[in-house]
């Protein structure tokens, strides 16, 4: 997120951004690491070295760092995985085939967000926000309000 947010300013020390994302250091370390293998951020050394992304917030998706880190995007396998469940496991062929649904919904979700659209850098985000800020909120005993009313 941190990286998102500075994206195009500078790079960014690894205590910087445990500071702001809450982390240990030793345990961003790790997950730095994978980013850098995975050619999603690049270091830089010397006094003004850091992290920085490689591509811009647009083009990196969530799907992308949560399958580098995490590995499945559901915890309840891969695809292929469920698939060959719903085949092999008659028993349980409905409840595998819920939760291929429920993987499918998340990485369609996840695929279709990008760190901008978190961080607030993206078209997409700003819409959410000023859609937000455009409704009205009503209280939640209007309905009851209004039947008291007529009656």
């Amino acid at each position: 997120m941190t990286l998102g947010r500075r994206y195009g300013t500078e790079t960014v020390k690894i205590r910087d951004i445990a500071i702001d994302s809450d982390l240990p250091e030793k345990f961003l370390e790790l997950i730095l690491l994978e980013l850098k293998n995975a050619r999603i951020v690049e270091s830089v050394r010397g006094a003004k070295g850091g992290y920085r992304l490689r591509r811009a917030p647009e083009e990196i998706k969530l799907s992308e760092i949560i399958r580098l880190v995490d590995g499945p995007l559901a915890p309840f396998g891969d695809a292929d995985q469920l698939r060959g469940l719903i085949i092999t496991d008659p028993d349980h062929r409905a409840l595998y085939s819920v939760f291929l649904e429920v993987r499918d919904a998340a990485a369609k979700i996840l695929e279709s967000t990008s760190v901008a659209d978190i961080v607030g850098h993206s078209s997409k985000s700003r819409k959410q926000s000023s859609t937000k800020k455009k409704r009205k909120k009503r209280p939640v005993l209007s309905i009851v309000e209004k039947t008291a009313r007529s009656k």
